[in-house]
């Protein structure tokens, strides 16, 4: 037993000794190519292996020759180790080298393309993740393109509505203070008129900044979606009126609802405005509101003949007008963005869809939960 642990320590010893000088061979060599790397563990190995079986000998005395054949088993072993070490380090270095050429396309806007060939498990795990990582990047570039096209049509679309009513405004104003108006009290009502019509425009701005900030403020409560419905179509009657339009509402369900009940008007009053002026003389706009699976559903019907299919994916983007919705009252295209973010800010979605004859506006809101005892 003695012997077997004089032994076992001269081999730790040896051994000992080795693993220290192979690990500050590593920490200098930290900098250098994974294959240096690979090549000092396989030395350390085998060189492990001979030092301790070195001073195993040196202790039991072993014949020259028998030292002469383990030494020589053994460097057989450390060339075929370092070989074995060489050609892995090579083969990861390689896969390395390409795997970075790769993801160099980052940088140049285009899209990740793995490697040809086989290459370790762990970097093709990150080939995978390089990959998934620029399919995000480039959504993420795709949606900034789309919302800068977005933001200079809005600055477009603004200037120019902006432009019309302050030049109406100047020039009725001009009229007035030179005493050439004929009947100054109808330039009065006009300008009062062009006023609010930039009131609302600023309002709407002023809404979509807070919603796209995120610092929307929603007070909710549990009300009555029979009773939200109901006060909108009373309050677009007017318009509905004055552009001949009819307003149905008898699919309107008394569902119950958590929501902001102004911001929840709004959205309501926006989809009814929207609906009466696109839809003709003696047409109908029908809203209705039912439980479905998904939640509460609030549609809005009209009679505008349908979006062409290309628009449809923009009909709620910021500044989006149709064709047809270049020239007041149509707006500065953000009564439907304003529509989307509420409702988003609701936990729900709001979705359009083409019909015979016309699109339905849908708005999907959550299920109020029952109220406890």
């Amino acid at each position: 037993m003695r012997d077997v642990l004089l032994i076992a320590l001269y081999a730790f010893a040896g051994a000992a000794t080795t693993g220290l000088a192979g690990a500050g061979a590593l920490r200098l060599l930290r900098r250098r190519s994974l294959t240096a790397s690979l090549a000092v563990v396989a030395a350390v190995g085998v060189l492990a292996m001979l030092a301790g079986t070195l001073a195993v000998a040196w202790a039991m005395f072993l014949s020259p020759h028998d030292l002469s054949v383990v030494t020589t088993v053994v460097a057989m072993a450390a060339a075929v180790s370092l070989a074995t070490a060489l050609l892995l380090g090579h083969r990861v270095v390689v896969s390395s080298r390409e795997l970075a050429l790769a993801a160099r396309s980052f940088g140049d806007g285009d899209g990740f393309t793995a490697p040809d060939g086989p290459a370790p498990a762990e970097l093709e795990a990150l080939s995978r993740e390089l990959a998934a990582t620029s399919a995000r990047l480039a959504e993420s570039r795709d949606r900034e393109r789309a919302l800068e096209t977005s933001r200079r049509e809005l600055v477009a679309w603004i200037s120019h509505d902006l432009r019309t009513p302050l030049a109406g405004l100047r020039a009725m104003s001009e009229a007035l203070e030179d005493g050439v108006a004929t009947d100054p009290e109808r330039y009065l009502r006009q300008i009062r008129t062009e006023v609010e019509r930039l009131n609302d425009m600023v309002g709407d701005l002023f809404e979509l900044s807070r919603i796209h900030a995120g610092t929307l403020p929603l007070s909710c409560a549990r009300m009555s979606l029979y009773d939200l419905v109901g006060d909108a179509l009373a309050g677009a009657d007017p318009l509905a009126r004055e552009h001949g339009v009819r307003l149905v509402g008898d699919r309107v369900a008394a569902v119950p609802v958590e929501v902001d009940g102004k911001e929840m008007s709004r959205v309501l009053g926006n989809l009814l405005v929207n609906a009466i002026r696109r839809t003709p003389a003696d047409g109908t706009v029908a809203v209705a509101a039912e439980r479905s699976p998904e939640g509460v559903v609030v549609s809005v019907t009209d009679g505008c003949g349908g979006i062409p299919e290309e628009d449809l994916p923009r009909v709620f983007d910021t500044g989006w007008r149709g064709t047809d919705a270049r020239t007041p009252p149509a707006g500065a295209g953000l009564g439907l963005a304003i529509v989307r973010g509420i409702v988003e800010a609701h936990q729900g979605r709001a979705t359009v869809r083409n019909i015979p004859g016309g699109c339905c506006f849908e708005v999907t809101l959550p299920v109020s939960s029952p109220s406890g005892p």
